[in-house]
């Protein structure tokens, strides 16, 4: 049964033609007003960048992210700094609001931050209209908005959310019967269920039924109910529940737990980033609504060894900060941005490093190996794959898991490309 609201986005065309006009004036050796950050030229000079995030506030939350980035400074200047330069990490808390968002981006600008690494906000086209005037590279996004794969200046190290859920909708298409999704009624949640069902249409699987619920709630057991009985509507089939409230998940599961042993049996699925093995181990562990879940991410699980080197790095030098968790797609986003930012350090060498000669490095082709946390990475013209809305897209891989004995752990050894699935989504 469809129960499926329309998808609400701006037109690709003229977001592209803005983007093109965008990207004409950035190329400039002077953006178009507004001179792009230069922090560190020939010599040791400081090189000045920013990570942003939203904490403390009543949805989603990031305070992980900006935490990763002074403690992956912290690692770098202990080693000498980047090519002799220290790396100086400017970080802000953009409120999940656009006011907010816009805020950071101005001081950013203002500044003089040659990027801003490895960050997160629901505003996209707040955030990234002041950086664009400016030209200055936006890096690793957590991929949250369209904004992210539009923009000019943005390097995605990631396929965003849009990949994780055409993913998820792989990974469910032959497991599951009728699939609630139970997502919030905003504009990032708008886009949810239109890849959901991409990907769930790869095995020819019913269209999701579309659930809205309030962000930020205290409790869920009306959407609880609401949700297990759509997902047991086909007693020939078992269900599945998907929560994708951020922040909000773990109070959603809550609820869920409570309620669902008056209905029959269901599946539960995710994204990362609305779940994580800290949420299942406070939900039950192998006893909890979380046992046998698929779950989609973009990265290896937190145990695979390719971690280890992030691992050593907040052990040695997040001195016990408790808002970094390894196991967060946030914090692992922001690992692998910092990896690319310092790829390009290395590739100027002696030479200036200003957001041009950094946009300019990764525009020409640079390649960046992420130690097997992604493919290599690469954002040349003819390196982006343009699936769909996402023309900024250059890795439209994801991971698929599954938790098992209350551990989230591979349930396939390889990265899986949903490129298809992306180029399908209407």
């Amino acid at each position: 049964m469809r129960n499926f609201l329309p998808f609400r986005t701006r037109p690709v065309r003229s977001a592209l033609l803005s983007a093109g006009a965008v990207a004409a004036c950035a190329s400039l050796a002077v953006g178009c007003g507004v001179v792009p950050g230069t922090t560190g030229g020939s010599g040791d000079a400081p090189i000045t960048v920013m990570t942003w995030a939203p904490e403390k506030t009543a949805a989603t939350n990031k305070p992980g992210m900006p935490a990763m980035a002074k403690a992956y400074a912290r690692w770098v200047n202990a080693q000498g700094g980047i090519n002799g330069h220290k790396l100086r990490v400017l970080t802000c808390n953009d409120h999940n609001d656009t006011v907010g968002a816009a805020k950071c981006a101005r001081r950013a600008v203002d500044e003089g931050v040659v990027a801003v690494v490895g960050s997160y906000s629901q505003h996209g086209r707040s955030s990234l209209s002041p950086l664009e005037n400016a030209g200055i590279p936006y890096i690793g996004g957590y991929g949250v908005t369209d904004d992210e794969f539009t923009s000019p200046t943005s390097y995605p190290v990631n396929g965003g959310q849009f990949a994780l859920l055409a993913g998820l909708g792989e990974q469910l298409a032959d497991a599951c019967g009728p699939v609630v999704l139970v997502r919030p009624d905003s504009l990032v949640g708008d886009t949810m269920p239109v890849l959901l069902d991409a990907g769930l249409g790869t095995e020819d699987h019913s269209a999701v039924t579309d659930q809205l619920a309030a962000e930020d709630a205290t409790e869920y057991t009306t959407a609880s109910q609401k949700a297990l009985e759509q997902a047991t509507s086909d007693p020939s089939r078992t269900g599945c529940v998907l929560p994708s409230l951020g922040d909000r998940t773990a109070t959603f599961m809550d609820s869920f737990r409570r309620v669902r042993e008056d209905y029959p049996e269901v599946r539960t699925g995710a994204v990362l980033g609305s779940v994580d093995q800290s949420l299942i181990d406070a939900t039950g562990g192998a006893s909890g609504p979380f046992e046998g879940a698929y779950v989609t991410g973009w990265y290896p699980e937190e145990s695979d060894e390719r971690w280890d080197t992030m691992n050593d790095v907040i052990s040695e030098h997040a001195f016990g900060d408790n808002r970094i968790d390894a196991a967060d797609p946030g914090v692992q986003t922001t690992w692998v941005a910092y990896t690319v930012l310092k790829a390009v350090v290395e590739k100027l060498g002696d030479g200036e490093v200003s957001a041009e000669t950094v946009r300019k490095a990764l525009d020409d082709g640079l390649e960046v190996s992420t130690g097997g946390l992604t493919p290599t990475l690469r954002w040349r013209f003819e390196d982006l794959i343009a699936a769909g809305d996402f023309p900024r897209l250059v890795n439209a891989n994801v991971t698929f898991q599954v938790v098992r004995d209350g551990r989230l752990v591979a349930a396939r050894n390889d990265f899986e490309s949903v490129l298809e699935t992306l180029e399908n989504a209407d």
